[in-house]
């Protein structure tokens, strides 16, 4: 990573935070880069069960930081595909959503624009009252380009969405929960996403990653795949190691004992 992005790792949960907060976590090249590598430094990580991701000072993330962005988009939309189908700004978005692991996003101040987009590849989105949104985009003569569109199209209606990005308008925390941008709303976003990354790292890390795996099914894939896949991901799990141990735990009621997934 690098001194845009932080990230610490307790009891099987990675704690990532956008480290600028004297620019509201502004998304320039720097910042680009530090998400894209956090992002990939995660993915190979058995032993992590779970992501939370927030932002230092007093926004999550502001969007695109349109002094060191001056020569329109992103600034990096020529950079190569990766396996994913995505370049860099969309890796930052796309690549929270396809993690093996759960992502929860921890909200405050401001979402907007680019920020708005990289709170959207979470897989739960966590806000505090009075944090503000925007798909900002429109208002600086862009379009959205980071991964949003194929993410909100699994969150909401059409016309919201289409009213939302032509406007750029502002809305607020009970607007986006009430079109399904977020979650819930929590006073502390960041302590309440805590609570329930401990809650998903206490259970079996591969049932946990099939189940994450079929949630990202569920956006485009046919019934029959999909009851397929289903099938597939009971059969890595039913009768082994980690799945017997969820079972006597409960029995036992007691905490698991979990190694790392496979």
């Amino acid at each position: 990573m690098n001194d845009r992005v932080s990230t610490t790792i307790t009891d099987h949960i990675a704690d990532v935070r956008l480290a600028r907060a004297d620019k509201m976590n502004a998304i320039d090249p720097a910042m680009f880069e530090g998400i894209g590598a956090a992002i990939d430094a995660l993915h190979p990580r058995k032993d992590v069960r779970c992501v939370v991701l927030s932002g230092e000072g007093r926004a999550f993330c502001a969007g695109l930081d349109m002094t060191s962005m001056a020569g329109g988009g992103s600034g990096l939309s020529r950079n190569e595909r990766n396996e994913q189908g995505a370049i860099l700004p969309q890796h930052v978005t796309w690549g929270w959503r396809n993690l093996p692991m759960p992502v929860i996003a921890a909200v405050h101040g401001v979402a907007f624009g680019g920020g708005f987009q990289i709170m959207s590849g979470a897989d739960i989105r966590i806000a505090a009252p009075d944090t503000r949104f925007a798909i900002r985009e429109s208002y600086w003569g862009l379009v959205p380009d980071m991964a949003g569109f194929p993410i909100w199209r699994g969150l909401v209606r059409d016309d919201v969405l289409r009213e939302l990005v032509y406007t750029s308008r502002e809305f607020g925390a009970e607007e986006a929960l009430h079109h399904g941008f977020i979650t819930r709303i929590a006073e502390d976003p960041h302590a309440a996403a805590l609570a329930l990354a401990h809650d998903i790292a206490a259970k079996s890390p591969n049932a946990i990653r099939g189940a994450k795996r079929l949630c990202n099914m569920a956006f485009d894939a046919d019934p029959r795949a999909m009851l397929e896949a289903e099938t597939d991901e009971q059969v890595k799990v039913i009768g082994q190691p980690l799945m017997m141990e969820q079972v006597a735990a409960n029995i036992q009621k007691r905490p698991a004992r979990f190694g790392d997934a496979d």
